[in-house]
């Protein structure tokens, strides 16, 4: 996961995502996100397939909606974080 290369949402990688393994990163986003306001708390996996993308049941979103904003607000951490 790279801030600066995100994940395409028909990326074959996330097609092996488990509903559990989209759950833990949905919950970290709420812990990690919730300084920023992403607070989301109906977001659970959705879909599982939907024209080759997994989607989460916010909106049906990209999986990969979910793992991009945590490398963003990981990467935004790192940068906070330097003196």
């Amino acid at each position: 996961m790279n801030a600066l290369h995100p994940i395409h949402p028909a990326d074959p990688a996330i097609r092996h995502l488990t509903g559990r393994q989209i759950t833990e990163l949905i919950v970290e986003l709420r812990t990690e996100g919730r300084e920023f306001g992403l607070l989301w708390p109906s977001a659970q996996p959705g879909e599982t397939i939907l024209n080759g993308r997994v989607l989460v049941a916010i909106g049906n979103i990209p999986a990969s909606t979910v793992i991009n904003l945590l490398a963003l607000i990981r990467e935004y951490k790192r940068h906070r974080s330097r003196p």
